[in-house]
């Protein structure tokens, strides 16, 4: 694998006898699989100087002479802005902490205002007992 445009420069060699040469820029960010005649590459922790063409070339045995196959891979890697979520996250702890203290503070006042006692005490039924006989009756009415 070979960069050939920005920056040309070796990748990847991969011999038939199974050696093979990661080269010292992408030494620890370069993961390859081989499978007789296919073999997968992968890159990881791209800078912004990786955009390049790459390209797979053949060396035959005995000869210098390289041999491209295809028409190569164009990668462009575009800086990412990378933000530090540990000073985000103590203001979001601390919102979700007053929201907890002010929700509280809610139910403690309603609970206090509200006469609590009334609702599970036993209530006795409404009894009303009116005499209605003669006697009491008579004294009532006024003549």
């Amino acid at each position: 694998l070979l960069k050939t445009h920005m920056q040309p420069e070796r990748v990847l060699y991969v011999s038939s006898q199974n050696g093979s040469t990661i080269f010292p820029a992408f030494a620890n960010r370069l993961d390859y699989s081989k499978e007789e005649k296919k073999i997968v590459i992968t890159l990881h922790n791209l800078w912004k100087n990786d955009s390049d063409m790459y390209v797979c070339a053949g060396v035959l045995k005995n000869s210098s002479f390289l041999s491209v196959h295809g028409s190569g891979t164009m990668m462009l890697v575009k800086d990412v802005e990378l933000t530090d979520c540990r000073n985000n996250s103590w203001g979001i702890y601390g919102l979700v902490i007053v929201v907890v203290l002010l929700f509280s503070a809610l139910i403690c006042c309603t609970l206090y205002h509200v006469d609590m006692k009334k609702y599970f005490q036993k209530r006795k039924p409404n009894e009303v007992y009116e005499d209605m006989s003669f006697i009491s009756r008579h004294n009532t009415l006024v003549r």
